[in-house]
């Protein structure tokens, strides 16, 4: 996912910068612990500013997930991995665009909305809500070419493009989970090198492909 590269929040108008300040802040200690007076401080307004934008700590974190939904829509639907004129390498060039972006430390790189899920899954159902959309709405830009290469070898083994999109997330969400555990992004790029390895198998790629992967 995109990586926050600045201490600040980008410039730009009030909600603008306490979205960017609850993502740097939430993906780095979470929700709970993300104060309405931090956010504040770090976009550089006034708790009046901040309930003029706001109704209330959750309503901001609803708005956070679909921030978040939009800038990663954008980044995602300008990557490279759509190049390739084939499905399944249009995929795998997916999974291998993810693992490149596992580097740096760990808020860097995790997924602000399975962050937030994770917490508030059963607190804050508007939370939860935003960040499903989030999570599937990505899964579901995977659909159409994950289609393409079941359908062009053949694959009928009760899987759908659908499942699979969203088995793909379930992988790296869960990746995220156990290098937090671990406090090591290795354990993450492994995950991914995993995912790569059952879709080759899943579609009959060559064993010389799985062997390189």
């Amino acid at each position: 996912m995109p990586r926050a590269t600045k201490r600040q929040p980008e410039r730009g108008d009030a909600r603008t910068r306490l979205l960017e300040a609850a993502r740097e802040s939430i993906r780095t200690k979470g929700f709970a612990a993300t104060s309405i007076d931090d956010l504040c401080k770090a976009a550089g307004v006034t708790k009046g500013s901040f309930f003029h934008h706001f109704k209330s700590k959750d309503a901001l974190g609803v708005a956070a997930a679909r921030h978040w939904t939009e800038t990663t829509s954008a980044f995602f639907r300008d990557a490279p991995y759509h190049a390739p004129k084939d499905a399944l390498t249009r995929v795998l060039a997916y999974v291998a665009f993810r693992k490149s972006l596992i580097t740096g430390p760990l808020a860097e790189f995790t997924c602000l909305a399975g962050t937030l899920a994770q917490e508030v899954y059963a607190s804050s159902p508007a939370i939860r809500d935003a960040c499903a959309e989030s999570i599937f709405g990505h899964a579901a830009t995977l659909e159409a070419d994950i289609d393409a290469a079941m359908k062009a070898r053949g694959i009928s083994c009760g899987v759908t493009a659908a499942s699979l999109a969203r088995y793909t997330q379930v992988v790296i969400q869960g990746a995220f989970v156990v290098a937090k555990a671990a406090n090591d992004p290795a354990l993450a790029r492994e995950s991914l090198d995993h995912l790569d390895r059952y879709l080759r198998l899943l579609f009959g790629a060559p064993s010389q492909e799985i062997a390189r992967s």
